[in-house]
């Protein structure tokens, strides 16, 4: 069964939902493999004006499955680095999107949740969401999702939760960058159509390359960037600390440092 579900309107919006909500949308392998090719195809996909990123259930994305993760531990380095790259390549597609991509935040994100919320050109949230950089509570880092949550935050509000794992409401969210606004639950579709709306008077092809320019014009996310980050998530997952924070979770107990 899919765990990512894509319609596309009559009108060429194309809304990409997680459909994971029993998991709370965390992301596991299958679930990025099959979100990367969703937003390579859209890329392909002349017919799309604007791209929705969406999720059912209460929980936009809980960030990385911890099951997948915690394989990690008993592969080898290469193949823990070829893991590692798996949400870098999702964010990466989706940020590379032509389209405009606007993200509909319901509920709480967390971990790679906020890699997939950075990568949104424009991300409205409703009230009450929770989000939160928790990777080094486990003894882990905000690695590959940390050059698009640099990319949207820029360094120093990013520096206020970056590496704390202090969970933030969305309205905090707002002032650091994180998101554009929020909103009522009510409203929050009333609120996406609002930003859909304007690109569809828009000639599809200047708002393409107006997207490249603004990316170029600020300084895009380059592959060293990506890399660097991968090999750093690939190496932390070799510590001691990565195995008991992930282990500790598991148990349900606290780890040997709290």
């Amino acid at each position: 069964m899919s765990v990512i579900q894509v319609q596309t309107d009559a009108r060429g919006v194309a809304t990409v939902t997680l459909a994971r909500a029993e998991k709370h949308n965390a992301l596991s392998a299958d679930m990025m493999t099959e979100l990367e090719q969703v937003a390579r195809d859209l890329a392909q996909d002349r017919s799309v004006r604007v791209v929705v990123l969406a999720a059912e259930g209460k929980t936009f994305c809980a960030g990385g499955d911890l099951a997948w993760m915690r394989e990690q531990f008993d592969m080898d380095p290469d193949t823990r680095r070829t893991e590692s790259r798996r949400i870098a390549t999702v964010l990466g597609a989706l940020y590379d999107l032509p389209h405009p991509l606007i993200g509909r935040v319901q509920g709480n994100a967390l971990g790679g949740g906020v890699g997939l919320v950075s990568v949104c050109d424009v991300a409205i949230a409703v009230t009450g969401a929770k989000l939160g950089l928790t990777e080094t509570r486990l003894g882990l880092l905000p690695a590959n999702i940390g050059p698009y949550v640099l990319a949207r935050m820029g360094a120093t509000r990013a520096s206020e939760v970056f590496m704390s794992a202090r969970v933030f409401d969305a309205d905090e969210a707002v002032r650091l960058n994180l998101l554009s606004r929020t909103v009522a639950a009510d409203a929050l579709d009333a609120a996406i159509e609002a930003e859909v709306l304007p690109y569809l008077s828009c000639a599809p092809g200047a708002v393409a390359e107006a997207k490249t320019l603004m990316r170029d014009l600020s300084g895009r996310v380059t592959p060293e960037q990506v890399d660097r980050a991968i090999d750093a998530l690939a190496t932390r997952w070799q510590s001691d600390e990565a195995r008991e924070g992930v282990g500790a979770f598991f148990e349900k107990r606290a780890p040997s440092w709290q």
